[in-house]
């Protein structure tokens, strides 16, 4: 995709290209996740793997939103994705097409537009088509390890989007919490809606699947679910609104696209 895109509204986005825009990058998410490092990053060996970007608030040029993309040629790369170090994946060891991780993802403390989102997923969308990615797939977040602070949206993640049978992931991390085997609990939708993650909300409502269980992730001070989205299972009407935003210049307002997107807040 081009390293920038300019996106209707009051952000842009682009790829880093540096040094300093991957620091920039490594900085928001120690501010978002507080898992800096000494010299005040969050940084691993995936990051020069991956591609990185950046949605700026063009007005002050302040970094709202980061993500990484992590590009597989299939299946058979899965194990070297972060994911795999935490959900045993051998079961998608088979998918046929290229995949891409999405990791990281994260929003500067203070900033609830839901915009921001709108610019990121455009972007995603762009490199999805551009690269011809079958498989999103990436580990939500949750914030806190605490479960029984989400147990009407892990009841309803049960109930309604569990990951088919043959890409189902299995338990491999020490420490789980196995809410499909464990919640018999009918969800209060309204406190699921409340208590999930914008950025699994919205991979459920373009037809997401999760794994059967929750990592505890003490490190991070997080629970997070294996998250899947199969392109090809994305109803065509959210398909062309997310194309939309992605070469959006004109006509409708991003607000409005991104609540039709999402199916509205």
């Amino acid at each position: 995709m081009p390293r920038q895109l300019w996106l209707r509204g009051k952000y842009l986005i682009r790829q880093a290209a540096c040094q300093a825009d991957l620091i920039a990058a490594q900085s928001l998410r120690a501010q978002a996740f507080r898992s800096a490092n000494d010299d005040g990053l969050d940084c691993d060996v995936f990051d020069e793997r991956c591609l990185h970007f950046l949605v700026i608030e063009a007005a002050t040029g302040t970094l709202v939103c980061c993500f990484r993309l992590l590009p597989l040629q299939d299946g058979r790369e899965i194990s070297s994705s972060y994911s795999a170090q935490y959900y045993e994946l051998t079961a998608l060891e088979s998918y046929p097409h290229r995949m891409a991780e999405l990791g990281r993802f994260c929003i500067r403390p203070g900033y609830g537009d839901p915009d921001i989102i709108r610019v990121a997923w455009g972007a995603m969308t762009t490199y999805v088509d551009e690269s011809g990615i079958g498989l999103l797939f990436g580990c939500s977040s949750f914030a806190g390890t605490e479960t029984k602070d989400y147990l009407d949206t892990f009841a309803m993640l049960q109930a309604r989007h569990l990951a088919p049978p043959r890409w189902l992931p299995r338990i491999k991390a020490p420490d789980v919490f196995r809410f499909a085997a464990r919640l018999r609990r009918k969800p209060d939708v309204k406190k699921a809606m409340m208590r999930m993650p914008p950025l699994l909300r919205t991979y459920l409502l373009m037809g997401g699947w999760v794994s059967d269980h929750a990592v505890v992730d003490r490190n991070m001070n997080t629970l997070h679910v294996f998250t899947g989205l199969e392109i090809t299972a994305i109803p065509p009407a959210r398909k062309k609104l997310l194309r939309a935003v992605a070469g959006q210049g004109s006509g409708a307002s991003g607000g409005s696209i991104y609540e039709k997107m999402i199916g509205g807040r």
